[in-house]
């Protein structure tokens, strides 16, 4: 039977290494400068687990680095902030305890960032400090972590920059920033970050800008590193090429919530919320035969201040637009605007025909084993008249204007 996840139960603190490396309940960050608090990130939850990658996607703007500065609490303090959730760090044995990284104050915060949480920032030439070597920055959390002497953290600078692929070592610590090339400098960032060895990194769009080569190398990096090591890696980015390479698990993001998350190889093959659908569509199809135009989704993700209620997705969504456009009566119908109508359902949910108030959001339904998506049409046209999801699997075709993945038996 397909499983309704209103809710998700929050993790608990306690002193056993077991379970995920970092997990993150509810996590909700609002800019509050003048005015209103505004959200930004919207009640996420997602778990990062020792030897493995979990992907964020999304468009830009939708919340994935803020989130994950929000891991290491770099937010602007005068503009954002935490409002709600929580951050929890597992312990590395059973002697220490689990922290909370959302409620910690700011002494032992200093212990846990380079330390037991490393970052990779999205632009290493804005990120780096433009006056000190490679290895002067690198140097810094080793001495602040691993409390080491000159030789010793200098030993250890000069292996780690050998083996992300600066070579020779000790040339490359003595130059600036601005002497080397993108590539170098994103290795450099990657160096610093994991040369206190981290139980968990936080790599926000490692391979931006980079040329394919180099972008290959950086997560072949990623990888080794992990296999070596072993920290877990949340890894945010808006190319699915670099999700299906470098991640375990993926978490789909939209508009400051997550929509769908899973198993990478069964959400890229079965994807069922339709932005997430949307996403994969946009990708060129090599190879395919005759001139095919490439596929776009209309509009744009809204800004914070314009969120729309309900299902934020629901003004381009193609699932609910095509429904309401090619249905002949105004039952179960609402226009969002002159001429745009959508399923009613998808901004009010369930509720209002039921005389309650309104949902703020869709439930999260699963729908295959770790993997679920937050859609009330996913759940009411298709997955709720499945007798037994365990004997069929989301086909990837549409059924006919309405867009609902079908679930087909024995495919």
């Amino acid at each position: 039977m397909t499983t309704r996840l209103d809710s998700h139960r929050p993790p608990e603190l306690s002193s056993t290494p077991d379970g995920p490396m970092l997990e993150v309940h509810g996590l909700t960050v609002v800019a509050s400068d003048e005015g209103a608090p505004v959200e930004l990130v919207s009640d996420i939850s997602f778990a990062l687990h020792a030897g493995r990658t979990l992907a964020l996607v999304g468009e830009s703007g939708c919340g994935k680095s803020v989130t994950a500065l929000s891991l290491l609490r770099l937010l602007p303090r005068r503009t954002l902030r935490i409002a709600s959730g929580s951050i929890v760090l597992r312990p590395r044995d059973a002697k220490e305890q689990a922290v909370d990284v959302a409620a910690l104050p700011e002494r032992a915060l200093a212990d846990v960032r380079g330390g037991r949480i490393g970052m990779i920032f999205q632009e290493p030439m804005t990120s780096l400090h433009p006056l000190k070597t490679i290895g002067e920055q690198a140097a810094e959390g080793v001495r602040r972590h691993l409390k080491t002497g000159r030789s010793a953290t200098d030993e250890r600078v000069e292996c780690w920059l050998a083996r992300v692929g600066l070579e020779p070592a000790k040339s490359c610590a003595r130059r600036y920033p601005h002497e080397l090339s993108g590539g170098m400098r994103q290795r450099a960032m990657i160096a610093a970050a994991l040369a206190c060895e981290p139980d968990v990194l936080v790599a926000d769009e490692p391979t931006t800008a980079l040329d394919a080569s180099v972008q290959a190398q950086v997560l072949r990096l990623l990888r080794d590193v992990q296999r070596d090591t072993g920290p877990a890696i949340l890894l945010i980015t808006h190319d699915f090429g670099v999700v299906a390479e470098a991640a375990d698990d993926v978490a789909v993001m939209y508009a400051g919530r997550i929509v769908e998350r899973g198993p990478t190889s069964f959400v890229m093959s079965h994807p069922c919320h339709p932005y997430t659908r949307a996403l994969l569509e946009c990708i060129p199809r090599p190879g395919v035969a005759g001139a095919q135009r490439l596929r776009t989704i209309p509009g744009r993700v809204p800004l914070p201040t314009a969120y729309p209620a309900g299902c934020r997705f629901h003004p381009r969504c193609a699932v609910s637009r095509g429904w309401a456009e090619s249905s002949g009566t105004s039952s179960g119908i609402v226009e969002i605007e002159p001429g745009v109508r959508v399923l009613r359902r998808c901004v009010f949910g369930d509720a209002v025909a039921e005389g309650r108030p309104p949902a703020p959001s869709p439930p999260w339904i699963a729908v295959g084993p770790e993997h679920e998506a937050a859609c009330w049409e996913i759940g009411a046209s298709t997955l709720g008249q499945i007798p037994d999801l365990a004997e069929y699997e989301v086909s990837g075709d549409f059924a006919g204007k309405r867009g609902i993945h079908r679930l087909k038996p024995g495919q």
